[in-house]
């Protein structure tokens, strides 16, 4: 039998899978390693994408296999409910350590970014014996129906897929391009006219949107925040799914925030490069929250799993030894000046922000500033043509986030960035 096209399984793919599966690639992965993707006709690719902000450790990296492959040999399964192991409890004393707060903490630990989101409101939910949550405008914190009435992003995330449940309020999200005071006026607004704060359990947000446009929260919002959430008893969380394990140049966004004004959230979620593309979350907080709901009340068949652990274990040891979060602020402050300089170039270069290695770069209309998806796709296009993987995000649709594996090499760094230069005059 011969080896399957690309051809053969899209048209497969066609056949099978539901629409409502989106999928950039024309092309089926065959290989990975490091930063660099192979199709099953040996077509190379460098991966700027990582899975969704997954593969931060890159593909295949050689100790978080042999971690793997070690779990493995003695057991794959038992149901942490069921038979607990030691490599659940040793991942829980990691976070309770990494986790930015000088507070007694615990964790939990589930499969996916939208389990750890939801299982963090219940957790609220139980602890303040209220219903109601606040979040933002373009935020993302999961598909699954309670997640997505979260996520303050309709197409394609929520339409047709009402209704929601309900005491979901979102407000503006105060980052660089909304004034402070437009978002409080909006929150206080919500607290006078759809629900008092004395029946809000939650306030969660992104330190920087990840499919809202990589947007970054300011400083003082947050402050802001946890001065609100402090007056009326409110659990702050921070979504740190996508924004966790060294992709902003610190192992938690929330880092740089403790650094500049000493704030700290009640509440933490990570997933995504937690075990370099094993699914696994955490929810990570303060340990009287963490103990409100009752034994039964969290867990779920596959959370913690102990191959994912093994290797959030090893992705835990490489992050530190191989100072992975410095690095990514080093290639993302190299990658910001590239993007600066073409702006005499590239006139449909908008704003180009974000934090460490977590670069967004926006593309509007020269003439009225208005969001430009379509120019947007077009590079994302001449790009993969290229053989450079690239995702876009941002309410419009009109941004070019940049997810590379912060063990990129430096000749493969410079080979990417030589690439979205041609493609962005190309386009």
């Amino acid at each position: 039998m011969s080896p399957a096209t690309n051809a053969d399984l899209l048209a497969r793919k066609a056949a099978a899978t539901p629409r409502g599966v989106a999928v950039l690639a024309p092309f089926f992965a065959g290989h990975a390693r490091g930063a660099e993707l192979w199709d099953v006709e040996g077509r190379r690719y460098i991966d700027f994408a990582g899975g969704i902000a997954v593969m931060n450790v890159g593909h295949g990296h050689p100790r978080v296999l042999a971690a793997v492959q070690a779990q493995l040999e003695r057991f794959t399964h038992t149901c942490y409910q069921v038979v607990p192991y030691e490599g659940y409890v040793a991942l829980a004393e990691q976070l309770n350590r990494l986790v930015p707060g000088d507070f007694a903490k615990k964790t939990a630990l589930f499969s996916t970014g939208a389990e750890a989101v939801e299982n963090a409101i219940k957790i609220a939910r139980a602890h303040t014996r209220r219903g109601g949550v606040i979040a933002f405008g373009g935020a993302f914190h999961g598909r699954s129906l309670f997640a997505v009435s979260l996520t303050g992003k309709v197409q394609p995330y929520k339409a047709g897929f009402g209704p929601f449940p309900p005491e979901i309020f979102h407000a503006p999200f105060p980052c660089e391009r909304t004034p402070l005071a437009e978002v409080q006026r909006a929150v206080e607004r919500i607290l006078r006219t759809e629900i008092e704060p004395e029946r809000v359990a939650a306030v969660i947000f992104e330190p920087v949107q990840g499919e809202g446009g990589f947007n970054v929260i300011r400083t003082e919002a947050v402050t802001w925040l946890r001065e609100l959430c402090d007056r009326h008893g409110i659990v702050l969380i921070a979504d740190e799914v996508q924004t966790g394990f060294g992709r902003t140049g610190r192992l938690f966004a929330m880092e740089h925030f403790l650094e500049r004004t000493g704030v700290t959230v009640d509440l933490l979620a990570c997933a995504k490069s937690l075990a370099a593309g094993i699914p696994l979350s955490a929810v990570t907080g303060r340990a009287a929250i963490m103990d409100a709901p009752a034994p039964g009340g969290l867990g779920g068949t596959y959370a913690g799993n102990p191959l994912a652990v093994a290797a959030a274990h090893a992705v835990i040891g490489v992050m530190a030894d191989e100072r992975l979060p410095e690095r990514g602020a080093d290639l993302g402050g190299r990658l910001r000046a590239m993007l600066e300089g073409m702006r005499r170039e590239a006139p449909r270069l908008g704003d180009v922000r974000g934090l460490g290695a977590m670069v967004a770069a926006e593309f509007v209309h020269p003439a009225d500033g208005t969001a430009d998806a379509e120019f947007t796709k077009r590079v994302q296009a001449a790009a993969l043509a290229r053989g450079l993987l690239l995702l876009t995000c941002g309410v419009d649709g009109n941004v070019l986030r940049f997810l590379f594996p912060l063990t990129i090499g430096e000749a493969l760094f410079d080979e990417a960035l030589a690439i979205l230069r041609e493609s962005l005059l190309a386009a």
